[in-house]
């Protein structure tokens, strides 16, 4: 129970996770160049990014909803307070493999990978759901990340 003795879901959590984290992340890009809208500096990214992690934080913690009471779950998919693990086990994984496929075959198996894997976390997802989104994906990082963007990793390669 939270003080005043209403009781919140992790939404509520969740945000002020991620106000920390972003609040974090600004603080310490300070002590890069952040620049100007201009000519920015190795610090303006992260520092943007900290600062909207924060204020979307702050946002769904505001949202947040009291949690129903009479014992129900506040978790989708089960009626019992014990976390699901199946998402973040994914999402880890999927972060391995694109690190993997990324280093010895390329960016489309490292963004099929981690899109696969990952979607697999949630159980309303099937494989070919799955699929079909990690193969949607893998062109869409061609087309911003290849050819928009050039980053200099390739598409496939084999071995190091």
């Amino acid at each position: 129970m939270s003080p005043g003795g209403k009781s919140y879901n992790k939404d509520y959590y969740g945000g002020a996770l991620m106000v920390l984290v972003g609040g974090c992340a600004a603080y310490a890009a300070r002590s890069y160049n952040i620049g100007t809208l201009d000519h920015m500096g190795p610090g303006y990214f992260p520092f943007a990014v900290g600062i909207l992690l924060a204020l979307t934080g702050v946002l769904i913690a505001l949202t947040a909803k009291k949690k129903p009471s009479g014992g129900e779950a506040a978790l989708v998919g089960h009626n019992h307070d014990i976390p699901d693990f199946r998402g973040a086990a994914c999402i880890i994984l999927g972060t391995v493999a694109f690190y993997f496929c990324g280093e010895y075959l390329g960016l489309l198996p490292a963004t099929f990978a981690i899109v696969f894997i990952s979607a697999l976390g949630d159980r309303n997802n099937s494989v070919m759901a799955s699929f079909v989104l990690a193969m949607s994906m893998m062109i869409v990082a061609v087309v911003v990340f290849w050819w928009a963007l050039q980053v200099q990793m390739p598409l496939v390669k084999w071995g190091m």
